[in-house]
């Protein structure tokens, strides 16, 4: 596996921005249909395919405006091969969708990238299951297997890192881990909670970070919160604790609604994106090493835009 802090730019002090709620704003927003949450089903066709660059461009421009880093994360969240079938694709379908994903990343990349606005191709892995509830749960062994197709497609396509985004227990998390190893990419965990800052499953960041740390032969390269809003973890992180050091990464909700209440939710609810723009710069002075800044459920390019302006 690479050398993570050496071949990373988002490990310095430098600030990045990644781009927001991609499915709501591709549902509330675009009046699209994502049949199972499914982005990278745009990816099918020419008009979908120029939908997500659009979409990208509008958060790309801020970090040019703000000369700062920018995450370019693959549309790949329900990309594996539980959920092809659920979109009427064969499984082998992993392939072909996830390196076209990377090859838009690639494309944006060229077209924008500045000396100032570093960009970073991380290939997106959801939860095998639902992002929100845990479900039946795999071991170590049977995540890093399900998990392996899709993080090789999306190295063999040219990602620079793999994100594992919504993760709801801890064995998931290890098992990926262990698949990105085996491809040879540094990779990035990240964790939902719910409203007691826990893992949908009941364990804590603490321990989820200290457990994933503890079990991988090459740890994560940092880890993330996301699909979260900052009122439901923010009091979870503790000022000075070495596991704290270890998150990079926020990509937070604009709703404080709990996950069971989105689910129920036919309306968007995004919240106040000055504020939210606020709470990042806050976690940011709070915790300095934390550099790396999207959303998202709910969230948009205001949003990210805010956060831009938070930051300056």
């Amino acid at each position: 596996m690479r050398d993570t802090n050496s071949t990373l730019p988002q490990m310095s002090e430098k600030i990045f921005l990644t781009d927001g709620g991609l499915e709501t704003v591709m549902i509330f927003h675009e009046g699209l249909e994502l049949p199972c949450f499914a982005a990278f089903d745009l990816l099918k066709d020419d008009s979908g395919t120029k939908t997500l660059r659009k979409y990208y461009r509008a958060f790309i421009e801020s970090a040019l405006e703000g000369r700062m880093g920018f995450i370019l994360d693959t549309p790949t969240w329900r990309a594996s091969s539980d959920w092809m079938p659920q979109l009427g694709y064969p499984v082998h379908e992993v392939d072909r969708f996830n390196r076209k994903a990377v090859a838009l990343m690639q494309e944006l990349r060229q077209e924008f990238q500045t000396a100032d606005t570093p960009m970073v191709i991380s290939g997106a892995i959801g939860p095998r299951g639902d992002g929100y509830v845990p479900g039946v749960q795999m071991t170590v062994d049977e995540a890093c297997d399900y998990h392996l197709p899709q993080a090789r497609a999306l190295a063999e396509g040219g990602a620079d890192l793999l994100s594992a985004v919504t993760m709801n227990y801890i064995a998931e998390a290890i098992g990926i881990v262990r698949a990105a190893k085996q491809v040879g990419l540094p990779i990035a965990i990240g964790f939902t909670t719910e409203l007691d800052g826990h893992l949908p499953d009941g364990d804590t960041l603490e321990e989820a970070i200290n457990r994933v740390d503890r079990e991988t032969e090459v740890e994560p390269a940092y880890y993330m919160v996301n699909c979260a809003h900052f009122d439901h973890f923010r009091d979870a992180l503790i000022d000075g604790a070495d596991w704290v050091t270890r998150i990079r990464a926020v990509r937070a909700n604009a709703s404080r609604l709990s996950h069971a209440e989105l689910d129920e939710c036919d309306v968007l609810d995004d919240g106040d994106p000055q504020e939210f723009g606020e709470l990042c710069a806050d976690l940011h002075s709070r915790f300095p090493g934390l550099t790396v800044f999207g959303g998202c459920c709910g969230t948009d390019h205001r949003h990210v835009e805010a956060v831009r302006c938070a930051m300056q």
